[in-house]
């Protein structure tokens, strides 16, 4: 299996999964996705391209495109852009268990303070 195949289906449960987050509730704007998309992807580009260069992490070249941004596979880059789709939908379809209305986890009553 190729790291495009691989992706794929990653990909495509990612969006199945937002697609279900966005009818059953709501869920963040297109606007704050495709920031947080282009510094995902940008911290992507830095540090992949950091841990490949010092041997961290190595490709099978015999699976992947070929297509390269400086060092790292184009293939590496669909996992910070599937994060960026996977992440807010399952916060929204989470339920919100002990989060207060901003979703931090309140304070603990009593003790010392």
């Amino acid at each position: 299996m190729t790291y495009w195949e691989l992706n794929i289906i990653f990909l495509t449960l990612a969006i199945l999964l937002a697609m279900t987050a966005r009818v059953v509730r709501h869920t963040p704007r297109l606007g704050a996705l495709l920031i947080t998309a282009v510094v995902l992807v940008g911290m992507t580009a830095v540090f992949d391209n950091i841990m490949i260069g010092i041997g961290l992490v190595g490709y099978n070249t015999a699976l992947i495109s070929g297509a390269m941004v400086g060092i790292a596979p184009l293939e590496d880059f669909a996992y910070a852009i599937g994060a960026v789709i996977l992440l807010p939908a399952l916060w929204s379809l989470l339920p919100p268990s002990r989060r207060g209305a901003h979703g931090a986890r309140p304070a603990p009553k009593g003790g010392d303070e």
